[in-house]
């Protein structure tokens, strides 16, 4: 199939980061105690692509039992862009990722980044690994994946029947399914895939892996 526009989730999809970002978080709620650190970990395994500010206010809300403004939201935000920003742009690319990037210029296929990262740093993060030529849009929160996928369809008139979302975690597939777009779930080797069954799934980043299933 010819696609009109592919979508990726950048941590876990583009580069392999998952890990830098779940130790920044236990470093940061470390001093709250292990039990703590541990369902935050959790939390965080298990809703990876949702943004750093809706994790940080349901963590404080909902684990710590404390209220939690804007203004202290973004003061953790900066201290986590601290812990993680260096290493998000040292991070290896998923495996597969930087060669089907390169299909797809070859290709002329638009390409989009759809992350949970805020959308400053990933602008950054972007230019700083020099993968600006291979997206024709790059975006990040606080809008939601589903918001930016229908608002990228919208103005460029792509039929979702011919566009695939790339992903890592339960939300981007949910926001595939919201958007219908097709999806493909990047499942590292030996993990069991946390998509319902069916979804296609692959270790590595690549088209070919993709099969129709919808």
């Amino acid at each position: 199939m010819k696609w009109e526009a592919i979508f990726f989730d950048f941590d876990g999809v583009i580069v392999d980061s998952v890990n830098i970002k779940t130790e920044a978080f236990a470093e940061m709620f470390r001093k709250y105690g292990p039990e703590i650190e541990a369902k935050v970990v959790a939390y965080h395994l298990a809703n990876g692509g949702v943004s750093r500010y809706e994790k940080f206010r349901y963590w404080y809300q909902t684990l710590l039992n404390r209220s939690i403004d804007e203004r202290q939201i973004k003061e953790l935000s900066r201290q986590f862009s601290k812990l993680v920003l260096k290493k998000m742009i040292d991070a290896p690319f998923k495996e597969g990722a930087l060669e089907t990037l390169k299909v797809i210029k070859s290709q002329n296929l638009p390409a989009y980044i759809v992350t949970g990262t805020p959308n400053d740093e990933i602008q950054y993060i972007v230019k700083a690994k020099r993968l600006e030529s291979y997206f024709n849009e790059i975006h990040g929160s606080p809008r939601k994946k589903d918001e930016i996928i229908n608002d990228i369809l919208q103005r460029k008139g792509y039929l979702p029947k011919n566009c695939l979302f790339i992903g890592d975690s339960t939300t981007d597939y949910a926001a595939a399914l919201k958007t219908n777009v097709y999806f493909l779930g990047i499942v590292p080797k030996g993990v069991e895939s946390p998509f319902p069954e069916g979804t296609p799934v692959s270790s590595v980043v690549t088209l070919d892996a993709f099969k129709m299933s919808k």
